[in-house]
């Protein structure tokens, strides 16, 4: 496979999974932490970096809105409960790396 069309096909799948967590509303981000040791900020902040690393300047809050679809202060109002004890004990056993 050529370096273009890999880079296109990681491309789309990245899209879908940013699609996929947008319609997944449901899906906390402590939850996917503790499953899967990221979430939606960590692939804001990813997103950012990697534009950062090309020139392109993006802060944090417009690489969140990429992902979110909408400003991460709305979709905190609109999706976010609280984490459960037993959440947060589980993040704090191990909390994300930098």
């Amino acid at each position: 496979m050529d370096e273009q069309t890999r880079t296109e096909l990681e491309a789309a799948a990245f899209r879908r999974l940013v699609e996929h967590l947008r319609e997944r509303t449901d899906v906390q981000n402590i939850d996917l932490m503790n499953l899967a040791g990221f979430c939606r900020n960590c692939l804001s902040r990813w997103y950012a970096e990697a534009a950062e690393a090309r020139g392109i300047p993006m802060d944090k809050e417009a690489a969140r809105e990429i992902v979110y679809g909408m400003p991460y202060s709305e979709w905190k109002a609109r999706y976010q409960d609280e984490a459960s004890a037993d959440a947060q004990a589980r993040f704090a056993e191990r909390p994300p790396e930098r």
